[in-house]
């Protein structure tokens, strides 16, 4: 027992440390600061394809990723699935007016490799803002750069033809497509995955 409780917490220090690594670009940590908020944070292994959210439930976490990827997406009353964000190792996800407004999501995230996240309860969120106030900040830069990148992705998917759309993926997500099945890559740039396969042998034709 005393093994299994060490060997947890050697994970949970281990999945940390990438996250506090990130948040000290934006503020400044102590080890009150780090203690508490590993205390709150809930450390969980995620299996290929098995759902973290699922539609039509309330999302009850803040999720970050430690390692893998998730895939979020919307179906729609035909059944077909909108890709809506990747998150790989670093990345924040999760339905933030689910979680905020405490109403049922429209969006579903599953994993699509073998993945670790660290879970913040909503909760356990609020108490930590209010405990300690330089966390507001972090999550500011968070949510704004958030806004950010979804702003981007509609002017790109307005304005650049698919080619370019799909060169911007690349680069944003240079290993994703080791992994990812070519369906949800083409639902993610909103193409069919017929019109993907000739981008990629235009491309790779040049």
């Amino acid at each position: 027992m005393i093994l299994a409780v060490f060997l947890l917490f050697l994970s949970t220090r281990m999945d940390t440390f990438q996250l506090f690594t990130s948040i000290s670009q934006h503020i400044s940590l102590d080890k009150t600061d780090e203690a508490y908020l590993q205390s709150i944070l809930l450390p969980m292994k995620v299996k290929q394809n098995e759902f973290i959210e699922t539609a039509g439930e309330v999302t009850r976490y803040f999720i970050h990723v430690t390692d893998g990827c998730l895939m979020t997406y919307y179906t729609d009353q035909e059944a077909n699935d909108h890709v809506v964000q990747f998150s790989t190792a670093g990345w924040w996800t999760g339905d933030l007016q689910s979680f905020t407004s405490e109403s049922p999501s429209i969006y579903s995230t599953k994993a699509l490799t073998n993945s670790g996240v660290l879970l913040l309860p909503i909760n356990q969120m609020n108490t930590l803002l209010d405990r300690y106030p330089k966390f507001e900040k972090f999550f500011r830069i968070i949510f704004q750069n958030s806004l950010i990148t979804h702003q981007q992705r509609i002017i790109q998917n307005l304005s650049d033809p698919a080619e370019k759309r799909y060169q911007n993926f690349i680069e944003k997500y240079p290993t994703l497509e080791q992994f990812v099945p070519q369906k949800h890559i083409a639902s993610y740039l909103g193409i069919t995955p017929e019109f993907l396969s000739k981008i990629r042998r235009k491309l790779m034709d040049k």
